[in-house]
């Protein structure tokens, strides 16, 4: 599969974040959306009317990760406001398998998070609910922390299994993504690269992006 930047809007500002995802229009092919409830993670970002705002303010399709305590419960309602991927997290959810088809009943696509200590292999039984499985690649809740090189045999565990497993399910990493560690990434079996400050702290995002794509494409395996 082609390969898919998600610019993330944690540490953009939130005052404007209409022209934050305009930045990266006609560059990226998603706008990541960290939502964050004190609870599950150390951190508290934005909820449902935010996001709801957000869907309406760019063209952008939103790829909301819910790193919150009861995904089950709020999940669908992401969707509903507007988000074209949702993602939970597997030391969250409670009935991962209801709330991951009711996401995809909803019309959008079902994406399924693992911290770095949760091991892929333990929930290959999942992989036929999901359109996209979520390597983190740094302890959730905060932006700007260091690529964890030990999550990249993880990277390709999960490649594999997805591999034996068929179906068309992308393979995204979310922490550290920059110019140094996307190349890594790539050649791990990534396709999906969720990238903050990479972009946001750069003095172009837009030109970050196609930087990015680049350097992760040259590194993609031949099918």
């Amino acid at each position: 599969m082609a390969v898919q930047i998600s610019p993330s809007i944690l540490n953009a500002d939130f005052a404007r974040l209409a022209d934050v995802a305009a930045q990266v229009e006609g560059a990226a092919d998603w706008l990541h959306v960290d939502v964050m409830d004190n609870h599950f993670v150390p951190n508290l970002t934005i909820g449902v009317p935010v996001v709801e705002s957000l869907a309406k303010a760019t063209t952008l399709p939103l790829d909301c990760h819910l790193m919150i305590e009861d995904p089950d419960r709020w999940a669908p309602a992401f969707v509903e406001a507007g988000a074209g991927s949702v993602t939970i997290h597997a030391e969250a959810a409670r009935a991962p398998v209801r709330t991951l088809r009711e996401i995809r009943k909803a019309g959008a696509r079902a994406g399924f998070a693992l911290n770095p200590a949760t091991p892929v292999q333990d929930y290959e039984d999942l992989l036929g609910e999901i359109d996209m499985l979520l390597v983190m690649t740094v302890e959730p809740g905060f932006g700007g922390q260091s690529f964890l090189e030990i999550m990249l045999p993880k990277i390709r565990r999960a490649r594999e299994l997805i591999r034996k497993n068929g179906g068309e399910i992308w393979l995204q990493v979310d922490g550290g993504v920059s110019a140094a560690t996307i190349e890594r990434c790539a050649e791990a079996g990534a396709d999906v690269f969720v990238a903050g400050n990479a972009v946001y702290g750069s003095g172009d995002p837009a030109q970050a992006v196609r930087d990015l794509r680049d350097v992760a494409g040259r590194a993609t395996p031949a099918p």
